[in-house]
């Protein structure tokens, strides 16, 4: 089964920026996802038990590293990733 979810991260402190440039790039590093990041959230897309499973090891490591943050995200059945143009 495929699995989009849309993240958002807001560490508790005044430095945030490297937390949540860390975490997208370990989420970018996974070669089985597709991540897609904007100004408001991060969006990623792959199948269902290894998007999850990354998930929870790539927040856990975020707090053990950074400390507090809050996630927010939304979670959807199926890949909505959009289709490149060629």
């Amino acid at each position: 089964m495929k699995l989009s979810v849309e993240i958002s991260m807001y560490p508790l402190k005044d430095e945030y920026i490297p937390a949540i440039k860390d975490f997208i790039e370990r989420l970018n590093q996974q070669p089985q996802l597709r991540v897609i990041t904007n100004t408001m959230s991060t969006q990623v897309f792959g199948d269902y038990d290894q998007l999850m499973d990354i998930l929870k090891t790539e927040m856990h490591s975020s707090w053990e590293r950074f400390g507090r943050a809050i996630f927010v995200c939304k979670f959807i059945d199926g890949d909505l990733s959009p289709v490149e143009n060629p």
